[in-house]
């Protein structure tokens, strides 16, 4: 697919958009530009431009509005030591982009397309990655249908976009201890459902019980399987993690109703190499009390893209909670794969296994 990048120059201008660096928070802000392209039976992917971050217009009757026919991506950009902007493992969201795309009957862009897009944004957009060690620049491809058409069926046009936004920590109070209520009424997936594809209606279906977990005091909500309500699958938007007493590490094994997260694939290659042993396995909710009382299960942590890897503190429910260590500090081993995965996406250590993507 052929880019047209002629774009006219567009920037919200240097003191402001430094303004923004100093206090990014997490995806309030947008860089200059934006890449966007199309797609239709008889034509293909087309249309494909860099241009100004802008609104876009869509017909009422757009088939996204409707049936939810939506999917996208997120991913990081980082500026090394040596000024040079890369980003991490690019091209494994791009192969879960077409996963997604097509479990929603969706076309799927090919990955190096994917890739090029994001190249093409960031390059143009480089000032906007921060300088610091703690900030990067996400990254949000994603892809609707756009027919006007009120029938149920697969959308006959498409839009692609790819925006980016300068973020720092996903959550409002930094690195610090999570808590997890245990949601009992709402579960994120079945099986032969959408809960290994990226899309919008996984998230819109997360958004009652995410505040049921707030309203609890917590700061995300855990999943249990759909069939018996027994077994841990993810969070509202990571992947979870146990450590045992003697360092292993073992996190939900895919069924097809967990995400596929890319650093949850990262850790467990990482997290083997520093010789733990890891398993990919059923975790039930009793076994988490349990082995958690008993002091056998003695770390838990979040992973994901925007959360990077951060501790779990309490596990909360409607008639307990569960203090994991003392509730407040990061526990050795979690420390260990925040600091491992940190390393290589921010250049401190040699990649030994292809994850970098140099960009510009």
């Amino acid at each position: 697919m052929d880019f047209d990048t002629s774009v006219a120059a567009h920037s919200v201008g240097d003191e402001r958009r430094q303004e923004i660096l100093d206090k990014p928070g997490f995806g309030q802000f947008f860089t200059d530009h934006m890449v966007t392209a199309r797609w239709g039976p008889n034509t293909g992917w087309h249309d494909a431009r860099l241009q100004a971050y802008a609104p876009i217009s869509l017909d009422p009757a757009s088939a996204v509005l409707h049936y939810g026919q939506a999917v996208f991506e997120g991913f990081k950009a980082y500026r090394h030591p040596d000024g040079s902007i890369v980003t991490f493992r690019p091209e494994s969201n791009g192969r879960r982009f077409q996963r997604s795309a097509a479990r929603l009957a969706l076309p799927e862009l090919p990955v190096e397309d994917f890739m090029r897009a994001s190249d093409l944004l960031i390059t143009k957009d480089r000032d906007w990655v921060p300088a610091d060690d703690k900030g990067a620049l996400y990254i949000r491809p994603f892809m609707f249908g756009t027919e006007a058409f009120l029938g149920v069926r697969p959308s006959r046009s498409v839009q692609f976009i790819l925006i980016a936004s300068p973020v720092g920590s996903y959550f409002s109070a930094g690195v610090g201890s999570l808590s997890i209520w245990l949601s009992e009424s709402y579960t994120r997936a079945a099986r032969g459902g959408t809960g290994a594809a990226k899309c919008a209606g996984n998230y819109a279906a997360g958004m009652l019980p995410q505040q049921e977990a707030t309203d609890n005091g917590c700061d995300q909500v855990a999943f249990l399987d759909a069939a018996e309500q027994l077994w841990i699958e993810e969070l509202g938007g990571m992947n979870i993690f146990f450590v045992k007493r003697d360092g292993t590490l073992i996190t939900p094994e895919l069924t097809g109703t967990i995400l596929e997260g890319v650093t949850r694939d990262s850790i467990l290659t990482l997290a083997s190499e520093r010789g733990h042993q890891v398993e990919e396995r059923r975790v039930s909710i009793e076994e988490w009390r349990q082995e958690a009382v008993r002091g056998e299960i003695t770390e838990a942590f979040a992973c994901g893209t925007a959360a990077v890897v951060t501790p779990i503190g309490r596990l909360k429910w409607s008639t307990g909670e569960l203090v994991m260590g003392d509730g407040e500090q990061c526990g050795p081993v979690t420390a260990e794969m925040r600091q491992a995965l940190i390393e290589v996406q921010r250049g401190i250590v040699q990649d030994e296994h292809g994850w970098i993507h140099h960009v510009c």
